[in-house]
């Protein structure tokens, strides 16, 4: 396929991708609100749980929310569900364009496992279906009837089936299949079990029956679960442009405090909307995972490192290094990608505009060197050039020694 074409597919799925996820986010946010702020009052029609008055738009709305059996069917009933199967089927094809076409620059590091492309890609989808069985399993298990205890167990079982992605994958794979893990599981919520019970309570009641409220707590349970992972997820979509966060020797114990800064947040929002206190410990949490995260990404993958102070740092090359010696480097490992004319099959521009093949351009981006190959290998990706550890070090050589004459300057 011709490469520009190529391109503008992938552009078009990630903007797919992202209409399609603030569309479901926002009815999720919004409806979890809007059933937070019912209210019981007198003189709500026959079977009537409570009900909200809004404004918006210019315009006063009136909700009425029925737990089971309003007294009429209407008509006419607006199903929220295709924006969460959008939001699914074009993050998949997503996965299958740029991890899945892309396998040994993406999915694959050797140093890892030695994987097949078949292999890598028969592993991350069995893991997406065998991971929603699991979860499933665990919510109709006796464990289901507890939520506190269904969520340690859930988030116990996400956490290690990271760890193992980060076992299988490259780094940056991992932390995708994670993602791509969690939005599945709110994905299959809707298409499994929230959608199929509104259709057995729909069908009962237009019977003349009586519906079972047991489908409408099912379906709360499951809904509750999507709003609480929506923040972590959100974070996952867009982390590619985050090595700090996917390339960290402990990423999946920095996606663990994501998730728990993210459930902590949403905790937050869903008890002021219910109208109780405002629980402000909620933002210490959140704030104390993110200093931890920081703390966490500052740890160098398969690569010993010494301390200054507090904080670690990276080990260095012993002998001093020269700019011309640090490009030449970067141009033997990185050039491929990031030149004028990239020579890697199926990349036409610089990613991010970045350029690495003149010891000019090596320089203006030291920083960027810093962050993505010294401190967390997230760069060559998958380390598909095999840029040693003496190399590493050797970079983080000059760049330590360029900052020491920068702050003896001053």
């Amino acid at each position: 396929m011709d490469p520009i074409v190529w391109d503008w597919i992938g552009a078009g799925l990630r903007w797919l991708h992202v209409i399609a996820g603030i569309a479901w986010i926002g009815s999720s946010f919004y409806f979890v609100h809007l059933d937070s702020s019912l209210k019981p009052r007198e003189g709500l029609p026959p079977g009537a749980y409570g009900e909200a008055w809004q404004v918006h738009g210019g315009g006063f709305y009136h909700m009425v929310k029925y737990l089971v059996t309003p007294p009429n069917m209407p008509d006419e009933l607006t199903w929220f569900k295709w924006e969460a199967y959008a939001t699914w089927i074009s993050g998949f094809a997503l996965l299958v364009f740029v991890y899945y076409f892309g396998a040994e620059l993406y999915l694959i590091d050797k140093a890892v496992m030695d994987l097949s492309p078949w292999a890598a890609i028969g592993i991350s989808v069995g893991s997406l279906v065998l991971g929603w069985a699991v979860y499933d399993l665990l919510c109709r298990s006796p464990i289901g009837r507890s939520e506190a205890w269904l969520g340690l167990v859930g988030f116990g079982f996400i956490v290690a089936v990271t760890w193992g992605f980060t076992e299988f994958f490259s780094a940056r794979g991992a932390f995708m299949q994670a993602g791509a893990l969690m939005g599945t599981i709110m994905a299959a919520n809707v298409l499994m079990i929230i959608i199929p019970n509104q259709r057995k309570v729909v069908k009962v009641l237009l019977a003349g029956g009586t519906a079972d409220p047991r489908l409408g707590r099912i379906g709360k349970q499951r809904s509750m679960h999507n709003n609480y992972i929506t923040l972590p997820v959100v974070f996952v979509m867009i982390a590619n442009h985050y090595p700090l966060a996917y390339g960290a020797a402990q990423s999946w114990l920095i996606l663990a405090f994501l998730i728990v800064m993210g459930t902590a947040i949403r905790h937050f929002f869903n008890t002021m909307h219910k109208g109780l206190p405002a629980p402000w410990w909620t933002w210490w949490i959140a704030g104390g995972c993110a200093l931890i995260i920081v703390a966490l990404s500052r740890g160098t993958p398969a690569d010993p490192t010494t301390t200054t102070g507090f904080l670690p740092q990276p080990a260095v090359s012993a002998q001093a290094v020269t700019l011309a010696q640090a490009s030449e480097i970067v141009s033997t490992r990185c050039s491929m990608c990031h030149a004028r004319e990239p020579v890697w099959d199926g990349i036409i521009t610089p990613p991010k505009g970045v350029l690495l093949d003149t010891p000019e351009h090596v320089a203006a981006h030291a920083e960027e060197i810093y962050v993505i190959s010294v401190w967390t290998h997230a760069m060559p990706p998958s380390n598909i050039t095999e840029m040693t550890i003496e190399e590493r070090r050797r970079l983080a050589r000059w760049i330590a020694d360029g900052q020491a004459a920068r702050l003896a300057q001053q």
